[in-house]
């Protein structure tokens, strides 16, 4: 059986990205999923029932310890013998793309799920053009993950190869099964929003990621804050990282502060969130192609997400959703007062939320199309 070697920076990225992918296709190939040492990856094992090796990468810019890794996936590739190396994540896409070329791996496929570079600037953009024009020299096939991806690439000048998009985007697709209000009981449901002391007759927004400002929580809590409706509440799903990039100081104290405003930290499953709440904020700067959207609107719920890539694929403005521009706080908060009364606007968007999910994000019609990639390439 051939060999194919998946990579991610973090094993949260094989665990959370590619759920049930990695034991889809262990069934036509010998599946190894590597990256760095956690609980992720030993999820992954259990679940995925595939092998998994541990090889740390960092995720910023490391120059020792990055060289550290590149030797160790050099090595490890020289070992398995793969047919084919697949990365995605932008550390690991550079480290495993070199490595694999160093190793002679025949198939060296990097999928860009999103991209740095384009809100940078001076040095700092230079810089990341420079690795992922490196990372496409080192790569055989590069897969952007959506439209907007495939569009930078190619307005950056990344690389000349081919770019193909897999299906209708995404890296995994979404498993409409999973994500269905008909798998959260009413009982559920009722206890948690008397946990979270919501009413009834509250209209809940819900934001799903980490709580950083690139994911444009400085400007959701500005524009909730000052929301004249006073039964709307705000749940914020996820975990708060104030290392790579901090909330501002006021942004943390609206949360701690307001009553409105629920924040119930990283959860395993997050169906149940979707479930009690009504409209999904999602003002993020960047994406590839955000499983939050794909989540919410499986759930049924319309989104309010900015015009970046993923989000603007995956949202329809006015049909699914509201897009607005990133980073503008009235634009925001004028798409949150649309959404509030829950008139004949908001009852078309929540109508069309999961059907125009399930028409063209379903999970196993991603799986079948990269297995076919796989097959095309096979040598």
């Amino acid at each position: 059986m051939k060999k194919i070697i998946r990579t991610s920076t973090v094993a949260l990225s094989l665990d959370f990205l590619l759920k049930g992918q990695l034991a889809f296709l262990n069934q036509y190939f010998e599946v190894i999923a590597v990256s760095g040492e956690d609980e992720h990856l030993r999820t992954v094992a259990e679940r995925e029932k595939v092998k998994t090796i541990a090889v740390p990468m960092q995720r910023n810019i490391s120059p020792l310890k990055d060289l550290v890794s590149l030797w160790q996936l050099y090595f490890l590739f020289k070992k398995e013998k793969p047919q084919i190396v697949h990365s995605i994540t932008p550390k690991a896409g550079l480290l495993s793309m070199l490595a694999a070329k160093l190793a002679g791996v025949p198939v060296r496929i990097h999928t860009f799920t999103g991209l740095i570079f384009p809100d940078k600037k001076g040095f700092l953009q230079r810089l990341l053009i420079f690795m992922d024009r490196l990372l496409c020299a080192c790569a055989t096939h590069i897969y952007p993950e959506g439209q907007g991806v495939k569009k930078d690439l190619i307005q950056y000048k990344i690389t000349s190869k081919p770019l193909k998009v897999i299906a209708n985007g995404n890296v995994n697709g979404i498993d409409t099964a999973y994500f269905s209000k008909d798998e959260v009981s009413l009982h559920e449901k009722e206890s948690l929003k008397k946990e979270l002391g919501i009413s009834d007759n509250d209209f809940i927004f819900v934001f799903v990621g980490r709580l950083v400002g690139d994911k444009g929580i400085n400007e959701l809590i500005s524009a909730f804050s000052q929301l004249p409706t006073p039964n709307s509440r705000l749940l914020l799903v996820g975990p708060l990282e104030s290392d790579l990039d901090p909330l501002y100081a006021e942004t943390l104290k609206e949360i701690e502060n307001n009553s409105n405003i629920i924040s119930v930290g990283f959860q395993n499953d997050v169906r149940l969130y979707y479930s009690i709440s009504d409209c999904l904020v999602f003002p993020s700067y960047r994406e590839g192609f955000p499983n939050v959207v794909l989540q919410a609107g499986a759930m049924g719920l319309p989104s309010i997400v900015t015009d970046i890539n993923g989000s603007n694929e995956i949202i329809v403005d006015g049909e699914n959703g509201i897009i607005i521009p990133a980073q503008n706080t009235i634009a925001l908060q004028e798409a949150m007062l649309r959404m509030i009364p829950k008139g004949a606007f908001y009852n078309q968007l929540q109508q069309n939320a999961r059907k125009m999910i399930v028409s063209r994000y379903e999970q196993k019609v991603v799986w079948e199309a990269i297995l076919e990639e796989y097959r095309k390439l096979e040598v």
